[in-house]
């Protein structure tokens, strides 16, 4: 099927098989943000954020469906001000007629979402969900916990970690154990979870956004814990998602091009004081 044919009900279809909006949490918002279901789709851009640069970067492709992992209406809007980046961001969208979806908690639930991808770029095996999911597959719940394929010194593992979310620092709490045996993980905003970590048996735990009272009860507790950054710790598992979405388009016969963006950024970055 030639990309003329391939309407936005088709890929809203193979989306909501790959990650169903059922295994988002109650509190969220995801699937269709802004669009009409059958309009042809000619190209896809996918990305963390929606951001007014990364609309800018699908109008430069010629893409018109927007793929990103936060949903760029997540509390009820009171107002629509253009004056505001998230509705400036869906104007612009509708304007362009390029379509905006979201898989916000879905994706960080489902088997090959965010958080395998991060478990797998440490080399975790054996994991378990740190909350199992109550839906049915492919939901398994959000964090991982599992083991090293190979222990490592945890000064190599900090490395690994670094390496593979191309930062050249991360926050750290507690001690760094000597040897890491064991890891959790926690793509995004993951605070809530460290002690449920600990108990799951993980010598050190690696998320974003911790917040201090889970740093200094880590301290106290002798817990291992990565503040890796929200942006790091999800943005690893967009090209996974957008390979996933590869192979199910071809399965279905659907000639459609598919690019995570190259642009998009952490938007928190280090200032390097020099003496």
């Amino acid at each position: 099927m030639t990309t003329a044919d391939i309407k936005l009900r088709t890929i809203i279809d193979i989306l909501d098989h790959a990650v169903p909006p059922f295994c988002a949490e109650d509190w969220d918002n995801v699937g269709l943000m802004s669009g009409h279901p059958d309009q042809n789709i000619r190209g896809v851009l996918m990305a963390l954020d929606p951001t007014l640069e990364l609309l800018a970067e699908a109008v430069e492709i010629n893409a018109n469906l927007i793929i990103t992992h936060h949903p760029v209406i997540f509390k009820p809007w009171h107002h629509i001000r253009l004056d505001e980046p998230g509705a400036a961001f869906v104007a612009g969208a509708i304007r362009s007629a390029i379509a905006v979806f979201a898989c916000h908690t879905n994706l960080d639930a489902v088997r090959h979402g965010i958080n395998d991808s991060l478990a797998g770029a440490l080399e975790l095996i054996d994991c378990r969900p740190l909350q199992p999911s109550a839906s049915e597959e492919p939901a398994i719940g959000i964090g991982l916990s599992g083991k090293l394929r190979r222990p490592l010194p945890g000064r190599e593992f900090m490395q690994l970690l670094c390496a593979v979310l191309k930062q050249p620092a991360v926050r750290i709490c507690g001690e760094l154990p000597e040897i890491v045996h064991r890891a959790a993980v926690c793509g995004g905003s993951g605070s809530d979870f460290a002690a449920v970590a600990q108990r799951f048996g993980a010598q050190i735990y690696i998320s974003g956004e911790i917040k201090h009272s889970t740093a200094r009860w880590a301290e106290a507790a002798g817990f291992c814990i990565v503040d890796a950054g929200h942006f790091g710790t999800e943005d690893i598992g967009m090209p996974a998602f957008a390979d996933l979405l590869a192979r199910q388009f071809k399965e279905r016969g659907l000639e459609l091009p598919i690019t995570v963006s190259t642009r998009q950024r952490d938007p928190l970055s280090l200032f390097m004081a020099h003496p």
